[in-house]
């Protein structure tokens, strides 16, 4: 289980290295926009990388580390590799994976493995790499000391808007939603954390409803939310009881709420960064008299799909 302890011991070791992103009152609605998207990697996903690889042994750093990930995750698995001195990285990534991903991965010096036609065979494959190689292989959403890092994310909300009540916050395999709500939850008790997730793939929706760990799970038809498709993690089911609620929104909605961000509020958002947007956006009357923050988790968007969303 991840404590308000880890996600303390996190931000002492990640503090200073990646960015205290801004938390910004929308211009199109009655809620703030906490901007992980505008980290220098566009995306939260450092803070956990950076997290877990800053606590590594010596012999683990020399066997070198692992990861798979749709795009974000790898990239701050890579840069955060490179601070710290670690010279031998793999990035496993989906075949499908956006070229615009895989180029800031291989940016940082992390070496892209391109394979499986889905997350959750990309994640089998890489797997098995780790455990043949020794490497240590970054967990994206089940790894304690990943989440750690991800939950310094609810610190700096409740510590810049005290008065905040609900917290929206994509799922995939839920490791931010997680370390969000423990860290919002010891500082502000009453909170509410709802998590998100696209209708192409509500993994933590079916296991809560189903009351097991979907640790696969398939995506149906397109999607603009490549960073949010696969199963749930391990810890993340477990602690499923600190999640307050799990609204699936659709596809339409989402490109909807990419498209608001960039013309109402000038903020790029990938599709699974905008998800809380489009959440907010169905479910209005939820929301009434809350003071509501969404977290906005990544902006590295595809040009051209952008293009299309935008002249929708």
């Amino acid at each position: 289980m991840v404590t308000y302890s880890d996600i303390l011991a996190a931000r002492k070791r990640i503090n200073g290295r990646v960015a205290r992103t801004e938390l910004l009152p929308s211009t199109v609605r009655d809620a703030r926009l906490k901007l992980e998207c505008r980290q220098p990697l566009g995306s939260f996903k450092i803070r956990g990388a950076l997290s877990k690889i800053s606590s590594l042994t010596a012999t683990q750093r020399a066997a070198g580390v692992i990861a798979v990930s749709s795009g974000n995750h790898g990239a701050g698995v890579s840069l955060a590799a490179r601070l710290e001195g670690i010279s031998k990285a793999k990035v496993y990534v989906p075949a499908a994976t956006p070229k615009a991903k895989t180029d800031k991965i291989a940016k940082y010096g992390a070496e892209v493995v391109r394979v499986g036609d889905s997350y959750d065979a990309c994640h089998a494959i890489a797997e098995a790499a780790a455990k043949e190689s020794g490497m240590t292989m970054i967990d994206p959403c089940s790894d304690l000391e990943v989440i750690a890092g991800q939950g310094t994310i609810g610190l700096e909300i409740c510590e810049d808007w005290p008065k905040v009540d609900v917290i929206l916050v994509p799922i995939g395999g839920g490791g931010l939603v997680t370390g969000i709500a423990v860290a919002a939850k010891r500082l502000s008790p009453d909170i509410k954390v709802i998590g998100v997730q696209t209708a192409a793939c509500p993994a933590m929706a079916a296991s809560i409803r189903d009351n097991v760990c979907h640790l696969e799970y398939d995506t149906v038809g397109d999607t603009v939310c490549d960073a949010l498709v696969g199963g749930v993690g391990e810890i993340p089911f477990a602690m499923r009881d600190v999640i307050d609620d799990v609204l699936v929104v659709e596809e339409a909605d989402i490109r909807a709420a990419v498209r608001s961000l960039v013309l109402g509020d000038h903020v790029v958002a990938e599709g699974a960064g905008a998800v809380g947007v489009a959440a907010y956006d169905q479910n209005i009357a939820l929301f009434e008299g809350k003071n509501v923050a969404i977290v906005i988790s990544g902006g590295n968007i595809d040009g051209g799909l952008l293009a299309a969303i935008l002249t929708e």
